[in-house]
C-alpha cells in the first residue's frame, strides 16, 4: 500500500492565465512527481513553450484527448490540438480561453467518473471567459462539478496548515445572500465538513464553529435576525445528528478560536468572510477542496493572474499543495476501497 501511486488528472486552466506556468512548475517538483502519475488536460504546444521558457525538461507522452485510457507512464499530456490559439493571445478573458478551459474540465470530470484517473487538480479558470464562451450557468468550478457529478449538495472547503474553512454560500453577491439563506444552506456545509474531517482528515470527533452572518452575530436581533431564524436552527439540527458544532459566533472573532485550537473547522456564511482569513494566513499554502462529490477535486486558492502570466512570476506553491492533498486523498480512498473489498471477499483490482 505504501507503494501505491495514484493517477492525478491536471487541467491546464485558462491558456491566457498562469495555469500553464504553475502546472509546469508543479510537474517539475520531483517530490510531487515521485508520489503519483499524472495525466494533463491541455495544449501540448503551449505547455512545451512554457517548459522551454522555464528551462524545465518534462518528458511527457503526448496523446490526443479522444484516446484517453488508463496509462502506465508517469506523465501523459492529452493534447487538444484542434484548439488553435491566436499568435498573440491577449492576457485577459476571452471566448477561446473560456472554451478551452471548459473543455479541459469537462473531460477531466468524465475521466474521474469513469475511473481513469483517481483525482482532479484544476488550474485557475476565468469566470468572465466562461461567460464569453457561453457557459453562463456556471459561476465557477464548484457549480460545474455539482451538475456533472449529479451531486445533491456541495461545499467549498479551504485547507491551510493552521485553518480549515467551509463556505455556506459560494459565488453569491452579498446583496443576494438573504434570498437564498435557508436552514439547509447552513446545515449542509456543516454536515459535509463533519464527514470530510472524519473520512479525509482522520478526526474521530471533529469540532466545528459556525460564524454569524451579521455584525456581532446579530447582537440578539439588534443587527439582524438570521442568526436566530436560520443559523441557530441549522446548528441544532446538526447537533441532533451527532455533530459537535457550536455558534453562531461573531465573524470577527470565530477564526481566533480555530487558531487557538478550540475548533477544527469554521463554517463561514459567505465567500469573503471565509477567504480573507485563509488568504491572509496561508496565501501560498491554502487549497480548495470540493466536498460532496463522488470524485476528488482540489485546486489552488487563487485565480488566473492575467497580469503576470507568461512572465515566470507565478508562485506554484498553492498548486503544489493542491496536488499533494489530492494525492493524499486518493491514497486514502484507495486504502478504504481495498479494505472494503477485503471485507467483502472481492478480488483485488489490478493497478
Amino acid at each position: 500500500m505504501a507503494d501505491y501511486r495514484p493517477t492525478i488528472g491536471v487541467t491546464m486552466g485558462d491558456p491566457a492565465g498562469i495555469g500553464p506556468e504553475i502546472v509546469v512548475k508543479m510537474l517539475s517538483c520531483q517530490p510531487v512527481r515521485r508520489r503519483a502519475r499524472f495525466v494533463v488536460f491541455g495544449l501540448a504546444e503551449l505547455l512545451a513553450y512554457t517548459a522551454d521558457m522555464l528551462e524545465v525538461d518534462l518528458p511527457f507522452r503526448r496523446e490526443h484527448h479522444e484516446d484517453i485510457r488508463k496509462y502506465n507512464e508517469d506523465l501523459v499530456l492529452l493534447d487538444y490540438d484542434e484548439i488553435v490559439l491566436p499568435t498573440r493571445m491577449k492576457r485577459g478573458a476571452s471566448k477561446i480561453g473560456g472554451r478551452a478551459s471548459m473543455t479541459f474540465c469537462l473531460d477531466a470530470i468524465q475521466a474521474a467518473r469513469d475511473g481513469l484517473i483517481d483525482a482532479i487538480v484544476t488550474a485557475p479558470i476565468s469566470k468572465a471567459a466562461w461567460e464569453l464562451a457561453g457557459f453562463h450557468k456556471y459561476p465557477g468550478h464548484t457549480e460545474l462539478l455539482k451538475e456533472k457529478c449529479k451531486a445533491r449538495h456541495v461545499a467549498m472547503m479551504f485547507v491551510a496548515p493552521r485553518l480549515k474553512v467551509v463556505l455556506a454560500t459560494i459565488h453569491t453577491p452579498i446583496i443576494a445572500i438573504r434570498d437564498e439563506f435557508t436552514i439547509g444552506c447552513v446545515f449542509n456545509p456543516i454536515d459535509l465538513a463533519d464527514r470530510a474531517l472524519r473520512e479525509w482528515f482522520g478526526l474521530e470527533k471533529p469540532r466545528l464553529a459556525v460564524a454569524g452572518l451579521n455584525p456581532h452575530a446579530g447582537e440578539e436581533g439588534k443587527f439582524g435576525d438570521e442568526e436566530a431564524r436560520v443559523i441557530a436552527p441549522a446548528i441544532l439540527m446538526a447537533k441532533e445528528a451527532g455533530i459537535t458544532v457550536d455558534g453562531p459566533f461573531p465573524g470577527d472573532t470565530v477564526f481566533l478560536k480555530a487558531l487557538a485550537g478550540k475548533c477544527d473547522c469554521v463554517v463561514a456564511m459567505y465567500h469573503d468572510q471565509g477567504l480573507i482569513p485563509i488568504k491572509l494566513l496561508a496565501w501560498r499554502d491554502a487549497v480548495n477542496v470540493t466536498l460532496g462529490l463522488p470524485i476528488i477535486r482540489t485546486s489552488p486558492d487563487h485565480g488566473t493572474a492575467f497580469d503576470i502570466a507568461g512572465k515566470n512570476k507565478a508562485d506554484a506553491s498553492s498548486m503544489i499543495a493542491a496536488t499533494n492533498l489530492a494525492i493524499d486523498l486518493a491514497i486514502k480512498k484507495h486504502a478504504a476501497d481495498e479494505a472494503q473489498r477485503a471485507k467483502n471477499g472481492s478480488p483485488r483490482e489490478a493497478e
